[in-house]
């Protein structure tokens, strides 16, 4: 049986809809919550899309066991540098794309830091880009293919308020199509 042949998408959208009750619960009530506390009264939840499978494609993974450094900006104008250490490979609405997977130096977990943009950013979604994060069950160099769910795409800490000081997604990670996932832009109340 091969993953595809596993997925069940109804069980899937009842996770993914649980995972964001979940995470709005904590916005709207953890005390590290990014959501500024003048605006916690009235925080009802985070605008999301529907969840939608197709947004979740298989990519093929190409590992850069010597990763190139690469410096991005960030939302308050300084400059920090990641490793691309892994480049995805899928296709998304008929269209052939890549994207840049990132870990900062010296970090040795498994989880890989996806930054992006897309046709909505700016519009639908935040200006400043949208996040993924995967964390493979095996080590980077063992893995061929990868799950890119665009419906677990998240705002970074800065989109809800100045205070934080996000990295930016490099111009090699700007999708040329709508991805009409994930979290929507934050609106204050």
């Amino acid at each position: 049986m091969t993953d595809a042949d596993a997925f069940d998408p109804d069980a899937y959208v009842t996770e993914l809809r649980a995972k964001r009750r979940e995470k709005d619960d904590f916005f709207g009530s953890h005390p590290q919550t990014p959501i500024p506390p003048a605006e916690r009264d009235d925080f009802d939840g985070l605008d999301y899309f529907g969840p939608d499978p197709d947004f979740r494609v298989t990519a093929t993974v190409e590992s850069h066991p010597d990763p190139e450094p690469v410096v991005m900006d960030t939302s308050t104008g300084r400059e920090v540098r990641y490793l691309r250490v892994a480049t995805f490979s899928f296709e998304l609405r008929e269209t052939d794309l890549e994207l840049g997977a990132y870990r900062q130096e010296h970090d040795d977990s498994r989880t890989l830091f996806v930054p992006f943009r897309d046709k909505t950013t700016g519009q639908q979604t935040y200006d400043g880009g949208r996040y993924m994060e995967l964390t493979p069950d095996v080590p980077l160099s063992d893995l061929d293919t990868v799950v890119v769910d665009f419906n677990l795409a998240y705002n970074p800490f800065c989109a809800f308020t100045d205070t934080f000081d996000c990295p930016l997604p490099p111009e090699e990670n700007w999708l040329d199509v709508v991805v009409p996932a994930g979290e929507k832009k934050y609106e204050s109340s």
